[in-house]
């Protein structure tokens, strides 16, 4: 959805994105045709608008910053691709216990958590999106913010709790309980929980990139990231819903598809992690 404003230094600015969100502006300035991106402005890619915000380029939208937030996620997805794995291998091929591969998930669950809250910080600590933010206010450093109506925000805060659900989901999963109640409700519980806040996020990364419900750019690399991502949250959430442990007993076929799933979204958050890294490599 586009809107229009009238600025009131005279700029007439083109404001566009889903539903109540700004994720674009396009305006003339001095005869040059300006177009800002929210992704691009609250992770600090944008090289040619950056001296659009007077505060200038604070340490969490540096190249290094956001390299090092997609390497921390590529690690946790790559250890989430290992336990996926090892879980596929019958229990009768190997000596590989269960135990260390609910220590390898519960291991890539915390640069999950470390990465979702670094780039969390940075979409807390944005300036606003907007032409010509308030000069001379001193910036404040935000552990969490409060940004409803940025898609960024949203999307990094539901990653985040989400990354917290799977904190408990693969803890718990270390030493699991023998009742499947138990277990439905100490592991599978927040499974769910983790992978809708997921998906939630995922999709909101992908309009917030897309500037509407749904896109197809495939050569753009933000895109690609953002929907790589948004597969990745789609098996998730697949594998999550078919891990419910039953009281009685379940086909063979429905643990093995859960972990195929499981593998793919992990695949597709380490592929998004490494096209992170190359987006920062050329924003620097």
């Amino acid at each position: 959805m586009k809107r229009h404003f009238l600025h009131p230094s005279g700029l007439h600015i083109a404001i566009e994105g889903p539903g109540p969100f700004a994720t674009r502006l396009s305006f003339t300035r001095a005869g040059q045709r300006i177009v800002w991106l929210a992704r691009q402005h609250r992770k600090g890619l944008d090289l040619r608008h950056r001296a659009l915000d007077p505060a200038g380029r604070p340490f969490w939208q540096s190249a290094a910053y956001n390299w090092s937030v997609g390497a921390i996620f590529a690690v946790g997805a790559f250890l989430f691709m290992l336990g996926s794995v090892l879980s596929l291998v019958p229990a009768s091929a190997g000596a590989w216990p269960a135990l260390w591969t609910n220590m390898v998930f519960f291991a890539g669950s915390i640069p999950f958590t470390i990465a979702g809250y670094l780039q969390h910080f940075q979409a807390a600590n944005a300036s606003e999106f907007m032409v010509d933010p308030p000069a001379g206010q001193e910036r404040r450093v935000a552990l969490i913010g409060w940004h409803p109506t940025s898609a960024g925000w949203l999307s990094t805060f539901t990653q985040f709790l989400g990354t917290v659900a799977f904190n408990f989901n693969t803890f718990d999963a270390i030493l699991a309980p023998p009742s499947a109640t138990a277990q439905d409700l100490f592991i599978w519980t927040p499974d769910m929980i983790g992978s809708a806040l997921f998906l939630i996020s995922g999709y909101l990364a992908f309009i917030e990139t897309s500037h509407r419900y749904w896109s197809w750019k495939p050569k753009d690399l933000a895109w690609q990231i953002v929907f790589v991502n948004l597969l990745g949250c789609i098996a998730f959430m697949i594998a999550a819903i078919l891990a419910f442990v039953p009281a009685g007993p379940e086909p063979s076929w429905i643990p093995a598809v859960s972990n195929i799933n499981l593998l793919l979204g992990a695949l597709g958050f380490f592929i998004g992690a490494l096209l992170t890294m190359r987006e920062s490599r050329a924003a620097s």
